[in-house]
């Protein structure tokens, strides 16, 4: 899965360079290389019709653990499918990743739609970064396949987190329309320790805002997002904002602010105010022929890329 995210970033930087000097195609061709030499169908375990997440030389498959939909985990079915040199079948997107079609299962929250069920959080959706991750180069503009409108269910997804943290059914202090936003991130544990937790709405709300949240949901909610990200800077200031950007999470209610970064926190941030001013990293990874035909290969209608 890991390899999902390091390949949707080789692809895109891939067709930023392949056009460039001797030193910059020299370094896509690399590229290609590695993304032909990744053997997606090896993921398959003795060509079952689902991915699994992880094999080890020491282990093999003993961490067990099929990967289905839906979670961040979207990508990783995608450039399985558009690998030039080891495909998988369509079958083991819709009978793995979409559990044969029971992925597709509407719910209404607060008047917002989502069209697929979540991955133990149908009612609200999980943790925030479902719609980032898989999206930093996937462009879920106009994306739809026979179980969903990518953009319907990341925009409804990034929403409801946000109007789970208006209404604050806990009651926790700083909660509000211009500081929200649950996911995976540092947390407070209560012993003063800093863990890690996947921070979503009902349950797992521990009073916990994570910047990233909000602000990775720049292309979803601009006008919210950029509420959030001026209301962390104004009311919290110093110490909520460092050298290299927000902190990766805090809560005003246990007056707690670690002033750690998390770096797969910190790059969506980047990454997804560039696609709302540009579009840039998704013009980039959509322009790859071999990632349009995996998509028609699964079935979805995407928006053509613009270069």
């Amino acid at each position: 899965m890991e390899s999902a995210y390091l390949f949707q970033g080789l692809l895109s930087a891939h067709q930023y360079f392949r056009t460039g000097n001797e030193a910059e195609r020299i370094l896509a061709d690399r590229i290609d290389q590695l993304w032909r030499d990744a053997e997606w169908n090896w993921f398959r375990k003795d060509g079952e019709n689902v991915l699994y997440w992880h094999w080890s030389p020491s282990y093999g498959w003993e961490m067990d653990f099929p990967v289905r939909g839906y979670n961040e985990c979207l990508i990783y079915y995608i450039l399985a499918a558009s690998s030039p040199t080891y495909p998988v079948p369509p079958e083991v997107y819709h009978e793995g990743w979409a559990r044969g079609g029971d992925i597709d299962t509407t719910v209404v929250t607060y008047g917002f739609t989502l069209p697929l069920e979540h991955n133990g959080g149908q009612t609200y959706g999980g943790p925030l970064f479902w719609a980032h991750y898989s999206f930093l180069g996937l462009d879920p503009r106009d994306l739809k396949d026979r179980y969903a409108d990518y953009w319907q269910n990341n925009t409804s997804h990034t929403l409801i987190n946000r109007q789970w943290c208006i209404e604050n059914p806990e009651g926790y202090e700083g909660y509000g329309p211009g500081c929200w936003g649950l996911t995976s991130s540092y947390t407070r544990r209560e012993d003063g320790e800093v863990g890690y937790a996947g921070h979503k709405p009902g349950k797992r709300d521990l009073g916990v805002i994570a910047p990233t949240a909000a602000l990775s949901s720049m292309p979803y909610t601009p006008e919210y997002s950029l509420y959030a990200m001026r209301t962390f800077y104004e009311v919290y200031g110093d110490s909520l904002f460092g050298q290299f950007g927000f902190y990766d999470a805090f809560s005003p209610e246990y007056e707690w602010f670690p002033r750690r970064y998390l770096a797969i926190d910190q790059g969506p941030i980047v990454v997804m105010i560039e696609n709302y001013r540009t579009g840039m990293l998704w013009e980039l990874f959509m322009s790859c022929p071999e990632v349009q035909a995996g998509l028609r290969r699964l079935g979805f209608q995407f928006r053509n890329p613009g270069i």
